[in-house]
């Protein structure tokens, strides 16, 4: 899997996180269109970059721990200055 796929899946799962619309993990990979096995090694690589993310129970859907943001690209950093300052 290139390297533009994998951060794609990262961006998708993140926003059905936010939602909180991910579903089990057989229905994540069912949305995504990959293997259960390829899901968990994407959440591990989010785990690894310091996602606090897991899977409730309760709701049946993957959820953050605490508050974050997900970017990855490049930004102009005068405009990322702008959002950041108070």
């Amino acid at each position: 899997m290139n390297v533009i796929k994998y951060i794609e899946f990262i961006e998708r799962i993140d926003q059905l996180v936010r939602l909180k619309a991910t579903g089990t993990p057989t229905e994540l990979a069912s949305k995504l269109g990959v293997s259960k096995g390829k899901l968990y090694r994407i959440i591990n690589t989010m785990k690894a970059l310091d996602a606090p993310i897991s899977y409730n129970n309760t709701i049946q859907c993957y959820v953050y721990d605490e508050a974050v943001d997900f970017r990855f690209g490049f930004f102009d950093k005068k405009e990322l200055n702008k959002k950041q300052s108070p």
